[in-house]
């Protein structure tokens, strides 16, 4: 009960704070079969349920070939609650799998985006779900800045290009630990993919730094207290109101 109500409280802090759900949404849920999609439909059933805002549920997964168990077992599961379940097969990353068996998470990623704006506009659905926890924000700020030169992270509500559909992240709030422990509590068959197995070097080294006491903690706080007056970047910098002020330190939380 403890670990449901910590979840509730950040996804209901995120969902109010960017303003993810709104009145009338029909959200497709992404459902992995791991433990962060398993705590993200299990958090948004819930609310479904006690929320004043009137919104839909119905879920999807994409089949790549890269699920080590059968995932129908997590279809049922979510039928038997009555949300509406799609199992998609995306052919185009089953043939990549016997074509480039050795390639990047990047092209894995990309064919997976497409197969799931597909799936969710055949739901009829206006929202997708997606199961980015915290350390997946921080994780992503810390990859843009110590590997592609940009200060940047995943964005908590995104619009699909046709504009058609927004994407939201309700566990940026939410640590792994969180996720791992309420979806363990809920006793359902987690179906990890392969790939969740695989650490290479820049992601070992990248969460090596995140398990350094309060660091996480300040990493997702410093990702919504930006000052630009500290920056390089000429965009926001203005030479004329920069004042010359004693950098804080680094607060343990």
């Amino acid at each position: 009960m403890h670990l449901e109500k910590a979840l509730l409280r950040k996804v209901g802090e995120a969902i109010k704070r960017f303003n993810m759900i709104r009145e009338g949404d029909r959200i497709a849920v992404g459902v992995s079969g791991g433990k962060d999609s398993t705590a993200l439909m299990q958090a948004l059933m819930l609310l479904h349920r006690r929320s004043p805002v009137r919104f839909s549920l119905c879920a999807f997964t994409i089949e790549q070939g890269k699920f080590v168990r059968p995932i129908e077992p997590v279809g049922q599961f979510l039928r038997e609650r009555g949300i509406e379940w799609v199992h998609y097969t995306d052919s185009a990353s089953i043939r990549l799998i016997d074509e480039k068996p050795g390639h990047g998470c990047d092209i894995c990623s990309r064919y997976r985006r497409r197969a799931v704006y597909e799936v969710a506009r055949g739901l009829g659905a206006n929202v997708i779900a997606l199961g980015h926890t915290a350390d997946d924000f921080c994780e992503s700020l810390l990859r843009n800045a110590m590997y592609n030169g940009r200060i940047s992270a995943l964005p908590p509500v995104t619009r699909s290009r046709q504009g058609d559909v927004r994407i939201i992240r309700p566990l940026v709030y939410v640590s792994e630990e969180i996720t791992r422990a309420y979806a363990e509590s809920l006793g359902i068959a987690i179906v990890p993919c392969v790939c969740s197995f695989k650490t290479g070097t820049v992601r070992r080294s990248i969460r090596e730094i995140m398990d350094e006491p309060g660091v996480k903690a300040s990493l997702l706080s410093a990702i919504g207290n930006i000052d630009t007056s500290r920056l390089l970047d000429t965009r926001y910098f203005d030479a004329e109101k920069a004042t010359d002020e004693p950098v804080p330190e680094l607060v343990q939380l």
